[in-house]
């Protein structure tokens, strides 16, 4: 990619900046307040997610300039209005920041004091320009390979050069494995920005998780079911052998041949093939394995098997919604047997139950919605008893979500599918963490000395 003509950043854009930031942190009233409660909010989520490495308060601040509001109007709408004396320049400037998004980038190439940069989420490219608010330190190790996590803002309403805004986190040049484990921190650190910059992405995820939803309640008849640990397992892998079948049909493939007799009858080459797997994601060894057996596509492909701790359950039960996801929850039938024998028993058992459904994060607003829908006075008179709130209604489900730290908007669930490249990413980082792991095991037996007679 040629970097755009040299251009330096106006000094009056970082003066507008920090205008508006003086401006915001000078407020009293209700934008002082919504910057408390939005800091707050941002805080209490970095801290339960371990956010470390870089200026919390000032990533906050920022992130409010750009995509805070105070009833329902954005922050920089406020300063504009507040500011009648702004050139048409600077007001489209303005309005451009809000299309400032955070994401996960690698210097690709430097040229004197601009950057480029790619989203490693998005693989989208951006010449970044730097300024006085960035540290000299921090610049100076913006080499070419340095993964970085930080938020860009236009330069222009054009944005043909973009800023930093905000702090910087540098994370140094990351191998493939550690670059997966960068990518599920800044998942869990930001969710609202896994694809910040580029919406189709978003779109397509959410659509993966809707068609998710869809294939479930095809196959098991709705969107709630509860088994035994063992039998969900079993049933799970008819479901994955159903929906994987569609999904090779809808691409022409038919599951009961091998990939050696689609090759044959397709007249593709042997090479060809294995071009073709190695862009799905598979390695060379995998492709050679994978054309040279004789198993069917739907045999090769890898079951789905439950974590231990869900399959040796008694009961799990899943819950499916279109946006909300999938969630396990092995205690929800007990959950449910409390609250319906709520006058006959201690509620002490139960009362424990409803406050461990209000600390965990996997229980969401959908799955309370459906038990307040359907077991709505035991479990009102619960949250009573351990919120200390008497009379309360359905109507106050939300508020009591939100003071849980439960957020009402859904994220992008795990079960989205990802882009190819970021697919193609974790299936490396595991191949390497496996080989790694081999080879010390391999280091380590050999290093070993048998003992005498018959132990092992």
């Amino acid at each position: 990619m040629q970097a755009p003509p040299q251009q330096s950043l106006a000094q009056s854009v970082v003066l507008l900046k920090q205008s508006i930031q003086t401006f915001v942190l000078d407020a009293d009233g209700e934008l002082a307040t919504a910057l408390e409660r939005y800091s707050a909010d941002c805080f209490s989520h970095w801290s339960e997610n371990n956010l470390q490495g870089v200026n919390r308060s000032g990533l906050a601040i920022d992130m409010f300039l750009t995509e805070g509001e105070v009833d329902h109007q954005p922050v920089l709408d406020i300063f504009t209005e507040a500011h009648p004396d702004l050139s048409p320049a600077e007001r489209a400037l303005v309005q451009s920041w809000k299309r400032t998004f955070n994401g996960l980038f690698v210097v690709l190439q430097t040229d004197e004091n601009r950057y480029e940069l790619m989203n490693w989420l998005t693989e989208k490219t951006y010449w970044v320009e730097a300024n006085e608010l960035q540290a000299k330190e921090e610049l100076a190790r913006l080499s070419a390979g340095e993964m970085l996590i930080t938020r860009l803002a236009p330069g222009s309403p054009e944005a043909e050069i973009w800023l930093f805004s905000g702090p910087l986190m540098l994370l140094g040049k990351l191998g493939k494995p550690k670059l997966a484990v960068a990518i599920g921190n800044f998942k869990k650190w930001f969710p609202n920005y896994l694809y910040g910059d580029a919406p189709e992405l978003l779109e397509e995820a959410w659509k993966s998780v809707e068609c998710y939803y869809n294939d479930f309640v095809d196959f098991f008849g709705r969107d709630r079911i509860t088994l035994p640990g063992h039998e969900l397992n079993k049933k799970l892998q008819a479901y994955q052998d159903l929906v994987t079948e569609r999904r090779l049909e809808a691409v022409g493939f038919d599951s009961s041949k091998s990939f050696q007799e689609l090759a044959d009858e397709a007249g593709i080459s042997e090479e060809e093939m294995a071009e073709s797997l190695e862009e799905m994601g598979e390695d060379g060894r995998q492709v050679n394995r994978l054309l040279k057996s004789k198993q069917t596509i739907k045999m090769a492909m890898p079951p789905i098997n439950l974590p231990n701790e869900l399959r040796r359950a008694e009961a799990v039960s899943v819950f499916v919604h279109p946006r909300w996801g999938q969630t396990f929850l092995t205690d929800y039938d007990r959950y449910i047997q409390l609250l319906q024998a709520d006058d006959r028993e201690s509620p002490a058992s139960l009362d424990a139950l409803t406050q461990k459904y209000l600390r965990e994060e996997t229980v969401n607003p959908y799955i309370w919605r459906c038990l307040v829908d359907e077991q709505g006075a035991p479990l009102l008179a619960s949250l009573e008893r351990c919120l200390d709130r008497p009379n309360l209604t359905p109507d106050d489900l939300d508020d009591i979500l939100i003071h849980a730290g439960k957020s009402l908007t859904p994220t992008l669930p795990e079960i989205a599918s990802v882009p190819m490249h970021l697919q193609t990413l974790f299936q490396e980082a595991m191949q390497e963490v496996n080989q790694n792991s081999a080879k010390k095991k391999s280091k380590g037996s050999k290093g070993k000395k048998r003992k005498s007679g018959f132990a092992l």
